[in-house]
């Protein structure tokens, strides 16, 4: 994505995971910059051709960079260098799982990562904010691991839901109330109904935007100014 962005691969319940990670660029300014925290982000449909470099999974990225987190993107079961099969989501979130506690190591950092010594908040890494992000099937397999997460004790600071795949998967029931919930006006993989449907009974704030499709062609801007003005210009709400 940039030269910024690290490949690599981990170990996982089935095998290699690949994945991806995404520095911020204050980091590579100021080794002592203070981090927001970290970001893990959930690619859509693996069999639809869904991988880590969908756009909208980038653009994402580029937005938690932004905002100084650093981000993981990996690439689900079958799909790039990451082994298994594809698991209906099952398989996924243990993969999820098994990545977001990869990411509270600061070992597992210092292993994997080039010139890790001289990345100053690797050692504090587990006293950082995990923040969660899916797009599509992403999104899906995301409301369980939030509510995986919480039975853990583990709660994500945040999560984002880009195309939320309402009424095509079975999403958890309900997912913190200040989730962030994102979805095309013209989205023609996920209707716009179906999402209000799961959103209603939790109150939770849609925010549509005028004209988009499923992949938000020539609107992914929209998805980074819906997310930069939540973080940076309301205070987050208890769930």
């Amino acid at each position: 994505m940039n030269s910024r962005t690290q490949t690599i691969t981990i170990s996982g319940p089935v095998g290699q995971i690949q994945l991806s990670i995404d520095l911020p660029e204050s980091l590579k300014q100021n080794p002592h910059t203070e981090l927001r925290g970290l970001a893990l982000i959930a690619h859509p449909h693996p069999l639809l051709g869904g991988t880590m470099d969908n756009k909208v999974v980038q653009t994402l990225a580029r937005t938690f960079n932004q905002l100084d987190y650093v981000c993981v993107r990996p690439n689900f079961r079958g799909v790039g260098l990451s082994e298994g099969v594809h698991d209906e989501g099952r398989g996924e979130l243990d993969d999820l799982i098994c990545i977001s506690d990869w990411m509270r190591t600061p070992g597992a950092w210092m292993q994997s990562l080039p010139n890790a010594n001289e990345q100053l908040w690797i050692p504090h890494v587990n006293q950082l904010p995990l923040a969660l992000a899916g797009f599509s099937f992403g999104s899906y397999v995301g409301t369980h691991l939030v509510q995986k997460l919480a039975e853990l004790g583990r709660p994500v600071e945040r999560f984002v839901m880009v195309g939320s795949a309402a009424g095509k998967w079975e999403l958890a029931e309900r997912v913190p109330a200040d989730t962030i919930v994102i979805h095309g006006e013209n989205d023609e993989t996920i209707p716009l109904s179906a999402v209000f449907d799961w959103t209603r009974p939790q109150e939770l704030t849609v925010h549509v935007v005028p004209g988009a499709d499923h992949f938000f062609h020539r609107k992914l801007h929209c998805i980074r100014n819906i997310i930069l003005s939540n973080w940076l210009g309301f205070p987050r709400t208890s769930s």
